[in-house]
């Protein structure tokens, strides 16, 4: 386990959570949201979670984690932290089964992360982008302590990005 809160503990994601991941990076929140990733499959999801998600544990010593509600054992979501090369600063990210919205899990996890990042990783600055209409992520990274920046158009994307910091 990397990280605990209350209700909620993060952990590293295995290619056994590859059912998970392929079910939420379908989900319409999360293609609509953040965008199509194009894993259709169970191999797929697992090159996926190697790929991205593992590659990103052992190139920066931190990544996604699956977050999981201590109650229910099941996968919900991710949290965490991300090196892009199109953003100054390590971003935080989040995305949540549809099931899960409306419970607070994105702002606890958010928090936890947040904390971790200034802590043991001691990063003085984190980012955040998401899509400009996505009102309930913009008031999550607010009420965990993100201030809004920006419209950025990032290199690469299809459509523009607010630009937090913390």
């Amino acid at each position: 386990m990397i990280l605990e809160t209350p209700r909620l503990a993060l952990r590293e994601a295995t290619l056994e959570d590859g059912a998970f991941i392929l079910e939420l990076l379908n989900s319409p929140g999360f293609v609509s949201g953040i965008g199509d990733r194009g894993v259709r499959t169970m191999d797929e999801a697992r090159d996926y979670i190697e790929t991205r998600i593992v590659s990103s544990y052992r190139n920066h010593g931190f990544g996604m984690w699956v977050v999981t509600p201590k109650d229910e054992g099941e996968p919900a979501g991710l949290c965490g932290l991300v090196r892009r090369d199109v953003l100054p600063h390590v971003d935080l990210g989040y995305a949540f089964l549809e099931g899960c919205w409306g419970r607070g899990y994105a702002q606890e996890a958010a928090t936890a992360v947040l904390a971790h990042a200034r802590g043991p990783l001691a990063l003085a600055t984190v980012a955040a982008i998401v899509n400009p209409d996505n009102a309930a992520s913009r008031r999550v990274l607010e009420k965990v302590g993100f201030s809004f920046i920006d419209i950025r158009h990032l290199d690469g994307w299809d459509q523009p990005s607010a630009y937090y910091q913390a």
